[in-house]
C-alpha cells in the first residue's frame, strides 16, 4: 500500500487523500459561508483569507498530532495482545482471540475456512515466541504527522488564489468554490482508482457529497 511516490512511503493513499479532502472541505464551509455575508454587505476578503487558511493550519496541526496519538494506541494495543497470547495457556482460546483480532471473515478473497485456521495457528506461535517491541514514537511517525500537516494546510492555497487575483467578490468567491468542487472530484477519482469501484462514481460522490456537507455545515452555524 506504500509503494510510489515518496508520500505513500509513510502515509497510505486513501489516508492521504482522506486528508486532503478534508483541507478542502473546511476552506469550502468558508467560502460558501462568506456568500451570506456577502449578501449583507460585511464581506472581508482578508479577513476570509486569514481565516480559510488559518483554519487549515490549526486543522492540520490537530490531525498529525492524532495520527500520531492513535499511531500510538494502535501499537499498545496490539502490545498488550501478544502479551495476552503469551499468558494464556488455552490453546482453543488463544486460537480465538487471534481470528477474532485478525478476522479474515470480511476479506473480499473468498479464504477457506482451513487455510484461515493455519494462518491464525502461525499468528499465535510467532505471537507466543516473540516479544513485542517497546511503543514509542517513531521517525516515520513524525514525517507521517508533518505531511498531514502540509496536505490540510495546501489544501487551501486554490481556494484563495481566486480571492487574491480577482476584484469582483462575488465572482472570486464563485470561482474559488467551483475551483473546491472540482478538486474534490479529482480527488475523488485519485481515491476511486485505489479502489474496485469506477473513479468517475467516487469522484462525482465525493464532490456532490463534499459539497453538501459544506452547506448543511453553514446552515447549522459551523
Amino acid at each position: 500500500m506504500r509503494h510510489g511516490p515518496t508520500i505513500h512511503h509513510h502515509l497510505d493513499p486513501g489516508d492521504a487523500l482522506g486528508e486532503v479532502m478534508f483541507g478542502i472541505i473546511m476552506t469550502l464551509t468558508f467560502t460558501v459561508g462568506a456568500r451570506f455575508f456577502l449578501v449583507a454587505e460585511e464581506f472581508d476578503r482578508n479577513e476570509l483569507i486569514i481565516g480559510a487558511v488559518g483554519c487549515n493550519i490549526a486543522w492540520g496541526i490537530i490531525d498529525g498530532a492524532l495520527f500520531v496519538v492513535g499511531t500510538l494506541f494502535f501499537r499498545s494495543q496490539r502490545a498488550r495482545f501478544y502479551r495476552t497470547l503469551r499468558a494464556t495457556s488455552d490453546g482453543d482460546k488463544a486460537l480465538a482471540a487471534v481470528a477474532d483480532q485478525f478476522g479474515l471473515e470480511d476479506e473480499p478473497l473468498a479464504i477457506p475456512r482451513a487455510e484461515r485456521d493455519k494462518l491464525y495457528a502461525a499468528i499465535l506461535a510467532l505471537g507466543r515466541n516473540t516479544t513485542p517491541a517497546p511503543v514509542r514514537v517513531r521517525g516515520s511517525d513524525l514525517w507521517a504527522a508533518f505531511l498531514i500537516f502540509l496536505l490540510v494546510t495546501a489544501a487551501a492555497i486554490p481556494s484563495v488564489i481566486p480571492l487574491l487575483m480577482i476584484e469582483d467578490p462575488g465572482v472570486a468567491l464563485r470561482v474559488s468554490n467551483a475551483i473546491q468542487v472540482a478538486l474534490l472530484f479529482i480527488g475523488g477519482y485519485r481515491w476511486g482508482s485505489y479502489t474496485d469501484v469506477s473513479p468517475w462514481k467516487v469522484g462525482l460522490s465525493i464532490a456532490v457529497l463534499g459539497a453538501g456537507m459544506c452547506i448543511l455545515a453553514v446552515f447549522l452555524g459551523g
